[in-house]
């Protein structure tokens, strides 16, 4: 039987690097996980309840596995994607999950069959791979060992060896799950993150009515500019008291704008009276990029701007099934020009951390990475989202480190929701720095001291520092 994971995973084809990689990854391989920006969902470390049936854990819930299938022919109903009305969708988990073994081929290449097979092999000790005739003897195994006391939440986070895990909330949570995560004494550290977007995206479904909530929750007026402003300082010092240590901005575009305060009142009660103006929406986006980074100078919270994704292309399927369901695709982005008026107002503060993130590849080089490289307020996210994948890492670094260097960066973060996978995203990524640092040994450019030294940095230590954790 061919082992569904192997030792070299991904480390150079030439003997001599792949040796050096072997025993830079020997290393570090066995370090904490610090996850220090993600979507996993809070209850469960709250509850610690068993994981629901395989298909529910590992496919339901993940959308590079069902945007695969959909391109396929394969309809979200029948992978038991929920509807927004609540209309009839497969529920059987058995159903749902043979018609994933019988579609695994589609994922050959990909960096999602790398993490699923490193989720089978090494969580659920499974080494036959996956297929039509195995499906039901896999989901059997999986089915048994999730019903055992050592598969529920803190048992894995505990296994994984997560050091610290950071959710991320939308501004008008209550953080109930956080309160009794800390309620309950358990010692594994899950913090949270603060995401801003219900209330500073004027496109965003609800955002009047959010507004409203926003300051009924604060006691702030939020009709009016200085009211608003406040209301945001009050919900991150909330967050902050349940450990947040970063907020996070997921904006179409990078741009950001500085207006006087006259200029930025007038603009926000124009938008607070439903303004259909699209520049008019664009520029508040753009301010409030600005201001949340001045919020950042003030109280410490690391800024993440997510920008560059055309969330729900598809109008059928977000009608149907809401948010986040594998049709967000990304769009070219200027870096360089649209966060001038940001950078002109705090780029230049060195006690302040934006870590900037791109779905536009062709901005590395070009844009991010001559940023990063003088500006002491930047730093450049790890490859992120289509580009979180054995390639698509090696570009970043191929990229970006002859100008902005290995310190300007922030390590890895796994950005899941998929928390089984995380210790494999990780594992990844481990190898993948490994394998470029290996490289540099070989070609005489890094000491191998260095490169050693470089390998837990890149693993562990720049996302305690850049996070704040």
């Amino acid at each position: 039987m061919v082992a569904l994971t192997n030792a070299d995973l991904l480390f150079p084809a030439e003997a001599h690097p792949r040796s050096i990689a072997r025993d830079l990854y020997a290393g570090i391989k066995d370090l904490p996980l610090i996850s220090p920006h993600g979507h996993t969902d809070p209850r469960w470390y709250a509850l610690n309840e068993p994981f629901p049936d395989p298909a529910q854990l590992l496919i339901v819930p993940d959308h590079y596995i069902f945007r695969m299938l959909f391109s396929q022919g394969v309809r979200l109903e029948d992978l038991g994607v929920p509807t927004l009305d609540g209309g009839p969708v497969e529920t059987d988990g058995r159903t749902i999950w043979r018609r994933f073994a019988g579609h695994y081929h589609l994922f050959r290449g990909t960096p999602t069959r790398l993490w699923f097979d490193h989720v089978l092999a090494d969580l659920f000790g499974i080494e036959e791979p996956l297929s039509a005739e195995t499906a039901d003897r896999h989901y059997d195994t999986i089915a048994t060992v999730l019903q055992w006391e050592n598969f529920r939440p803190r048992a894995l986070f505990e296994r994984f060896n997560i050091e610290v895990i950071a959710t991320t909330e939308g501004a008008l949570d209550d953080l109930k799950w956080h309160q009794m995560i800390r309620d309950s004494g358990w010692e594994g550290r899950v913090v949270t993150a603060y995401r801003p977007d219900a209330v500073v995206d004027p496109d965003f479904e609800g955002f009047s009515a959010n507004l409203e909530r926003l300051g009924e929750i604060t006691g702030c007026d939020t009709g009016t500019w200085a009211g608003y402003l406040d209301a945001h300082r009050q919900r991150r010092a909330f967050f902050k008291s349940f450990g947040a240590t970063s907020s996070d901005h997921g904006h179409p575009t990078a741009d950001t704008a500085n207006l006087s305060d006259a200029a930025a009142q007038e603009l926000f009660s124009r938008i607070r009276r439903g303004s259909d103006d699209e520049r008019e929406r664009k520029l508040f986006r753009a301010q409030m990029l600005t201001e949340m980074a001045k919020m950042s100078r003030d109280d410490g919270l690391v800024m993440q701007i997510h920008p560059g994704s055309w969330r729900n292309h598809s109008p059928d399927i977000f009608r149907k099934f809401g948010r986040d369901k594998g049709f967000d695709i990304p769009t070219r982005t200027d870096y360089v020009t649209a966060l001038k008026p940001l950078l002109d107002c705090v780029g230049l503060e060195r006690d302040l951390t934006i870590i900037l993130f791109t779905l536009d590849e062709t901005s590395y080089a070009r844009e991010l990475a001559p940023l990063a490289g003088v500006y002491p307020a930047l730093k450049l996210g790890p490859a992120w989202w289509f580009h979180d994948s054995p390639e698509g890492m090696r570009r970043f670094r191929e990229m970006t480190t002859e100008t902005a260097g290995f310190y300007n960066t922030v390590g890895f973060n796994d950005d899941t929701r998929a928390f089984p996978s995380i210790p494999a995203r990780h594992d990844l990524a481990r190898r993948v720095d490994c394998a470029f640092l290996a490289r540099l040994v070989a070609e005489h450019r890094l000491r191998e001291d260095e490169a050693h030294e470089l390998a837990k940095e890149l693993t562990y230590t720049l996302a305690k520092k850049a996070y704040r954790l």
